[in-house]
């Protein structure tokens, strides 16, 4: 069995930038577009960390599968940004991105031809970011709580809709 572990990137800048845009302080405004990526970049790290060593080498052994992060909702929502922003920051290996057909034909477009992968100085400095946010008084456990609330919502209104799309599909073949 194969799985992955979902993460939506550009609604934590969604998040993070509507409460940095209530800010008139320039240290708080510079932060503007930084949470996502450094986010993903950070759950990246944690993942290489729990899926090498001893133990998950003995769990490999006996048959045990990588659980893969995965890049959801990456198409750009901000026209501030490149729409390619969370495509071209977040290349590294066994990872999945799911992106809109408008982002692939962007990267097809005007990505970079050899794209680079980013390592262990781009994640101390997303680490950094994470850091400076708290700093300037962005509550990042708010931030998730909230994501996580308005994701779960999302995701169960989708499932009552396609389950009473279903149940009228069976009524009408009865």
């Amino acid at each position: 069995m194969a799985s992955v572990a979902s993460f939506f990137v550009s609604r934590v800048d969604t998040e993070v930038d509507r409460r940095i845009d209530r800010s008139d302080d320039d240290r708080v405004k510079e932060l503007r577009g930084t949470a996502a990526v450094a986010n993903a970049r950070v759950a990246y790290d944690e993942f290489l960390t729990t899926f090498r060593g001893p133990r998950w080498e003995a769990l490999a052994a006996s048959g045990a599968r990588v659980q893969r992060p995965l890049w959801a909702s990456t198409s750009t929502k901000d026209p501030a940004y490149s729409d390619i922003k969370y495509i071209e920051s977040l290349v590294v290996p066994h990872t999945v991105n799911t992106m809109p057909l408008e982002t692939i034909d962007a990267y097809q477009e005007h990505g970079p031809e050899q794209p680079t992968v980013f390592g262990p100085e781009e994640t101390a400095l997303a680490r950094r970011t994470l850091r400076r946010l708290a700093e300037v008084g962005i509550d990042y456990d708010d931030v998730v709580q909230v994501l996580e609330a308005e994701g779960v919502a999302k995701f169960s209104e989708s499932w009552h809709t396609l389950l009473d799309q279903v149940s009228a599909k069976v009524e009408s073949l009865r």
